[in-house]
């Protein structure tokens, strides 16, 4: 019952204190990464905690180029100076072996296992989008193979991890036909 609970109580963390967790704590949260379902067992998505902060901030400035591209492509207004990672001074990319067919769908639950985790663990986190973008650039390639990662990745999301900065929002209530039941 306590891992539903933690489940409740998670929520998405917008502003993060610069206070730089623990190692075992994002040590915890990354090995609960590793026992996510995956298609066949496979275990095909790679992990990457980063808490260097020259390559946590130079991955927000390319996280924040493609939002800011992918929001004028929509009709909205580029914002400049922003942190898509909320100043989190954790940022845990998950990657997916594109080899496998259930890659991304796999990397996707590492990432639902690690943000319940955190939650668990007394850390704040937030699921941020556009890894995608980021390792499918010239950059991004570069950055992997900096790091000695090997393969045809693609970048499925970012965990980011801290202590709030203020107040999460409250809950909202879950839709009335959320659940559908056939018997």
């Amino acid at each position: 019952m306590e891992a539903l609970e933690n489940m409740r109580a998670r929520r998405s963390c917008r502003a993060f204190k610069p206070d730089m967790p623990e190692r075992a704590l994002i040590e915890a949260v990354c090995t609960a990464g590793t026992y996510a379902p995956t298609g066949h067992n496979k275990q095909s998505p790679l992990i990457v905690a980063i808490t260097n902060r020259q390559l946590r901030d130079q991955l927000s400035a390319m996280n924040a180029k493609i939002w800011n591209e992918l929001t004028v492509s929509h009709g909205g207004v580029a914002r400049e100076g922003i942190d898509p990672f909320y100043g989190a001074p954790v940022v845990v990319v998950v990657l997916a072996n594109r080899a496998v067919q259930t890659a991304v769908y796999d990397g996707c639950a590492v990432m639902c296992n690690m943000l319940n985790a955190a939650t668990a663990v007394g850390l704040d986190s937030c699921w941020i989008h556009r890894a995608k973008q980021e390792f499918d650039s010239p950059e991004g390639k570069a950055i992997l193979a900096s790091l000695g990662i090997e393969g045809d990745y693609e970048g499925v999301g970012h965990v980011v991890l801290g202590y709030r900065a203020k107040d999460l929002p409250a809950m909202l209530p879950r839709k009335a036909d959320y659940i559908r039941w056939v018997e």
